[in-house]
C-alpha cells in the first residue's frame, strides 16, 4: 500500500514547484516584458505574474489539505512562499557573481533589479523571501473566509488587476476626467485600487442579496415580497441603454475591440449549440465562418471577382444559407461518429476549406492567396436617400450588436424548445436518447445547421467590416479560439459565451504589446480553468450541479 505523503513534505515540494514556475516565467522574458505595464502604484504586471503563479500553487495546496488546522495551514503556506521566494531570489543573488547570459539570455541586470525591488542583492534577496511568505499567508487567510466572501475577495482582486492593466484605455475615453483622480502615470493609484476593490466586493454582495430576496419571494409569494426584486424588464432596459451608449463613451479603437469580441460572441453562440447543447465536438467551425465571408465577398465585391454586385442586405441571407447548407452536408457523413472521431473529421473539413480557398484551382473565382478586395459596406436607404453608410467601427458596433441580439434570442429559444431538450438528451447519452424515440439523424443535422448559420452570419459581417478577405484569416486557430471561449465561459451557457469572448478575445486585443507570450498565457489560462473552475466563469446550472455532484460523491 502506498504511503501517504506528509503535508509538510507536500508543502516543501509545492514551494519548490512555485519557485520553479516563477523562475521559468522570469527566464523566458515574461516578467521583464510585462513589467513595462504598471498595475497599481509601483506594482507592475511582471510582479503580478509572479504573485499569481505563487498564489495558484498555494491555493491548490490548501484545497487538498482542508482537513488540517488553520494554524498548520498558515505555517505551511508561509513555508511554501519562503521556499518559492528563496529559489527565485537565488537568480539575482548569484547573478552578481556569475554571468548566466551565455545560456539564459533573459537573465539581465534589468530582470535582477526588478526581482530585487530595486534594492541591493542581499536586501532584495531577503525582501523577496519575505514578500513571498506574506503573500502565501494572505492567500491562506482568504481561503479561511466563508465561501461567498472568499469568492468575492478573489474576484474583486482579479477585477482590480484587470482594471489596473487597462487603465491607459480609460484615459482615451471621452469621459476620462471622471477617472483621472484614481489613475497614476501608468495604472491605478492606491486610492483607485481600493475604490475598485471595494466596489467589486459591493457588487458581489448586492448580487448575493438580490438572490436572497428572490429566494424569499419564491418561498413567500406575497405581493410585497415580489416587489422587492428589481423587475426583469427593468434590468434588461438598463442593459440595453448601457450597450447603446457604450461606443460613444469608448471611442473608435475600443469599439473596434468590442466588434471583434462581438463577432466571436456570434460564433460562440453557434458553436455552443453544437458542443454545449448537442455534445458534438466540432473543430472545423472556422469553415462556416469562411464560407459566410467568401459568399458575402463574391456577391458584393466591386472587384472583377464580384459576380452579382448585390448590396450587403441582399447578400446576407445567401451567406447564411450557404453556411447552413454546408453544416448539414458536413453532418451527413458523420452521423454515426462520436467524440474523438467526430473531432478529427470536422478538423479535416475545416482544413479542406482553407486549402481550397488558397488553391490555384479556385483562384479565378475567389482570388486564391490574394483574396477578395473591395467588399462593399452596408448602407441603409429610405425613399431613395442614404440614411446611413456603415464606415467606422462605431457604426459596425451597432450592426454586430443587432446580430448578437438575434443570435442570442434564437439560441435561447432553441434551448427552451423541444428540440433543445432533445439535443441535451443526446448530449448526455445518445443510446438512451435514441431508445426514448429521439431521431438522432434529424437533431444532429439541425444542430450542425443552426451552428453553421451563426458562423456564416459572423463571417458575412466580418467580410463587410474589414472590406477584404484572405485565406490566412480562416485558419484552425479560429476554431480553437471559439471552442476555448465556450469552455472558459461555461459549456452550454449563453452568458458564458460573452464572458469567454471578453476574456480570450478582448484582453489579448488590448494587450497586443505582449503578443509574443499570447499563446503561452492562453494555454496556462485553460489549464488553470480546468483545474480550478472546470464549469467555467458563468456555468450552465445543470452542468454545474453535475460537476459538484460528482465531487461530492467522490467521482
Amino acid at each position: 500500500m502506498e504511503e501517504k505523503r506528509s503535508p509538510w513534505k507536500d508543502a516543501w515540494l509545492n514551494g519548490l514547484l512555485a519557485g520553479v514556475i516563477m523562475l521559468y516565467f522570469s527566464l523566458v522574458g515574461m516578467v521583464k516584458t510585462f513589467s513595462s505595464r504598471e498595475v497599481v502604484g509601483a506594482l507592475s504586471l511582471g510582479h503580478v505574474t509572479l504573485l499569481l503563479s505563487l498564489g495558484v500553487v498555494v491555493y491548490t495546496f490548501l484545497r487538498r489539505h482542508k482537513q488540517e488546522s488553520r494554524g498548520t495551514l498558515l505555517g505551511q503556506a508561509a513555508l511554501m512562499g519562503a521556499i518559492g521566494g528563496f529559489l527565485l531570489g537565488l537568480l539575482p543573488l548569484l547573478g552578481q557573481w556569475v554571468d548566466f547570459r551565455f545560456m539564459l539570455v533573459q537573465a539581465s541586470p534589468e530582470l535582477y533589479a526588478l526581482l530585487r525591488f530595486g534594492q541591493n542583492p542581499t536586501v532584495g534577496f531577503v525582501l523577496l523571501i519575505a514578500v513571498s511568505a506574506v503573500t502565501s499567508m494572505v492567500i491562506a487567510l482568504i481561503d479561511f473566509l466563508p465561501d461567498f466572501w472568499r469568492n468575492a475577495v478573489v474576484n474583486a482582486f482579479l477585477i482590480t488587476i484587470v482594471v489596473g492593466m487597462l487603465s491607459d484605455l480609460f484615459k482615451g475615453m471621452t469621459i476620462h476626467a471622471i477617472f483621472d483622480p484614481f489613475m497614476g502615470a501608468s495604472g491605478l493609484n492606491y486610492i483607485g485600487a481600493v475604490v475598485v476593490f471595494l466596489l467589486s466586493v459591493a457588487y458581489f454582495w448586492m448580487g448575493k442579496r438580490r438572490g436572497e430576496i428572490k429566494a424569499e419571494a419564491a418561498k413567500d409569494k406575497t405581493e410585497a415580497m415580489a416587489k422587492k426584486a428589481l423587475p426583469r424588464w427593468a434590468v434588461a432596459g438598463l442593459l440595453v441603454a448601457f450597450l447603446l451608449f457604450l461606443p460613444l463613451i469608448l471611442g473608435s479603437y475600443l469599439s473596434h475591440v468590442l466588434n471583434m469580441v462581438g463577432l466571436y460572441v456570434i460564433m460562440g453562440l453557434g458553436l455552443n449549440i453544437v458542443v454545449g447543447y448537442a455534445g458534438l465536438l466540432d473543430l472545423g467551425y472556422v469553415a462556416f465562418f469562411a464560407l459566410g465571408a467568401y459568399t458575402m465577398g463574391v456577391l458584393t465585391s466591386t472587384s472583377p471577382l464580384g459576380v452579382a454586385h448585390m448590396t450587403f442586405w441582399e447578400a446576407l441571407p445567401f451567406a447564411i444559407l450557404v453556411a447552413l447548407t454546408a453544416g448539414i452536408l458536413l453532418g451527413v457523413p458523420v452521423l454515426r461518429m462520436r467524440g474523438d472521431y467526430l473531432a478529427i473529421v470536422t478538423l479535416g473539413f475545416g482544413e479542406i476549406i482553407r486549402i481550397l480557398a488558397v488553391s490555384d484551382a479556385l483562384k479565378p473565382f475567389i482570388g486564391g492567396a490574394q483574396g477578395i478586395l473591395s467588399i462593399i459596406k452596408p448602407i441603409i436607404k429610405f425613399g431613395g436617400r442614404t440614411l446611413l453608410e456603415f464606415q467606422t467601427p462605431i457604426h459596425f458596433y451597432y450592426l454586430i450588436l443587432v446580430g448578437i441580439g438575434i443570435a442570442f434570442f434564437v439560441a435561447y429559444r432553441l434551448r427552451e424548445s423541444r428540440l433543445g431538450r432533445a439535443w441535451m438528451a443526446m448530449r448526455e447519452d445518445e443510446d438512451v436518447a435514441e431508445a426514448m424515440g429521439i431521431d438522432l439523424v434529424v437533431i444532429k443535422l439541425t444542430a450542425f445547421g443552426f451552428g453553421a448559420s451563426f458562423s456564416g452570419l459572423a463571417g458575412a459581417i466580418f467580410a463587410s467590416y474589414v472590406g477584404s478577405i484572405f485565406p490566412a484569416s480562416f485558419n484552425l486557430l479560429i476554431s480553437i479560439n471559439v471552442l476555448s471561449l465556450i469552455i472558459v465561459g461555461g459549456v452550454g451557457s449563453l452568458p458564458g459565451v460573452v464572458v469567454g469572448s471578453l476574456a480570450l478575445v478582448g484582453l489579448p486585443e488590448l494587450l497586443r504589446e505582449f503578443a509574443e507570450y499570447r499563446m503561452l498565457m492562453y494555454g496556462l489560462a485553460l489549464i488553470a480553468m480546468m483545474l480550478l473552475k472546470p464549469e467555467g466563469f458563468w456555468p450552465e446550472p445543470i452542468r454545474q450541479r453535475e460537476l459538484h455532484a460528482g465531487e461530492e460523491s467522490g467521482d
